[in-house]
């Protein structure tokens, strides 16, 4: 078998003992190790993503929201100021202004974290 191996042009990597072609051929338990790696990376960053908090504030500061990694409301803070029984749809707009907001840089905060494994059609 390793002689004809030879025969098409292969040569033999000394450090995996694997035989790969010759001129730029590719090694798939090479190519199945980074492939892994970079799985393992992945999934450590969106973990380390989930544990972090965003915050947004919307109104001078009169509504803030905080949201997980995960995209999960944690905290909405109104101060009682803000509220004005005859504009409630004011209160809803500042609201809905700042949760986008929050989730904004988290959406910002995966985009940036999964660039860095430049994955050609990932993002």
């Amino acid at each position: 078998m390793n002689k004809k191996k030879e025969e098409l042009g292969c040569q033999k990597e000394e450090d995996t003992r694997e035989w790969v072609e010759e001129c730029g051929g590719m090694n798939i338990n090479k190519l199945m190790k980074e492939a892994k790696k970079m799985q393992e990376d992945m999934e450590k960053s969106q973990q380390e993503l989930a544990a972090k908090d965003f915050e947004a504030t919307s109104g001078g500061g009169a509504i803030s929201v905080k949201v997980s990694g995960s995209k999960e409301i944690k905290e909405i803070n109104i101060k009682k100021d803000v509220v004005d029984p005859d504009d409630v749809e004011m209160l809803q707009d500042l609201i809905i202004t700042c949760i986008n907001e929050a989730l904004r840089k988290v959406d910002s905060a995966q985009s940036s974290a999964m660039g860095n494994f430049n994955i050609p059609g990932m993002m």
